[in-house]
């Protein structure tokens, strides 16, 4: 990982917000879809810059959405951290294809559906050596923003992972009403309350509705409660 991915990183607080420490870009991410419902684009808008410390809202009760209002201690949230701290290497299944493998943990799944077009990822990896369905498969679990599923490279033996700044995106799902968890990408530092760095990794989503069972990552539970941050 690279120094200047390090510069950013996100302090989970017990029972609180988010503390984000480092200048780093923020943008409203949206879920883009085709006329029969399928994700398959993200759309970016830009947000004004946050200073070089800000915190986060991840109550879900905020009015001041995506920041922080205090909110959390009038509501009496409780923020316990319970997500696997293993390595993702160590946990995730794989897939098997010619040249490509698929790896997935399920738990971390944010429920941004570009791993459903084209008949699903999981079907895709195994017609990888088509170099047509090869793009198609590696575009479409690079979206993937909680990194849930990682392209990886049998012969290289490395993941193939899109490579951007650090940066932090707060997802809009309009095809199911709803809004979605916070998005880091580019390596940005997670250290949990008790002190300890979960893994760095080039995509992650945090909960923000505040009804993950796998805090402080989104689990999708925004998507069942219809959360809304607007």
């Amino acid at each position: 990982m690279k120094n200047t991915e390090r510069t950013v990183s996100v302090k989970v607080t017990r029972n609180g917000p988010y503390l984000v420490t480092g200048p780093v870009p923020l943008s409203d991410q949206t879920i883009g879809t085709d006329a029969a419902g399928q994700s398959q684009e993200w759309v970016e808008r830009d947000l004004p810059a946050a200073g070089a410390s800000f915190a986060l809202c991840r109550c879900g009760h905020s009015h001041k959405k995506p920041f922080c209002d205090g909110s959390h201690a009038k509501v009496g949230f409780d923020g316990t951290e319970v997500a696997d701290r293993t390595p993702y290497l160590e946990r995730a299944q794989a897939f098997d294809g010619p040249e490509l493998a698929l790896l997935d943990v399920e738990s971390l799944c944010a429920f941004a559906r570009f791993c459903d077009p084209n008949g699903q990822v999981w079907n895709e990896v195994a017609e990888t050596g088509d170099a047509s369905v090869r793009e198609t498969f590696v575009r479409q679990v690079q979206k993937c923003p909680s990194g849930r599923l990682v392209v990886w490279d049998k012969a290289r033996q490395e993941a193939l992972e899109p490579q951007v700044e650090p940066s932090i995106g707060f997802i809009e799902d309009p095809a199911e009403g709803c809004s979605g968890p916070i998005w880091l990408r580019g390596g940005i530092a997670v250290i949990a309350a008790d002190g300890t760095e979960y893994e760095v990794r080039q995509r992650m989503t945090l909960c923000r509705c505040g009804g993950s069972k796998n805090k402080p990552f989104c689990d999708g539970t925004h998507a069942a409660i219809k959360f809304h941050a607007k």
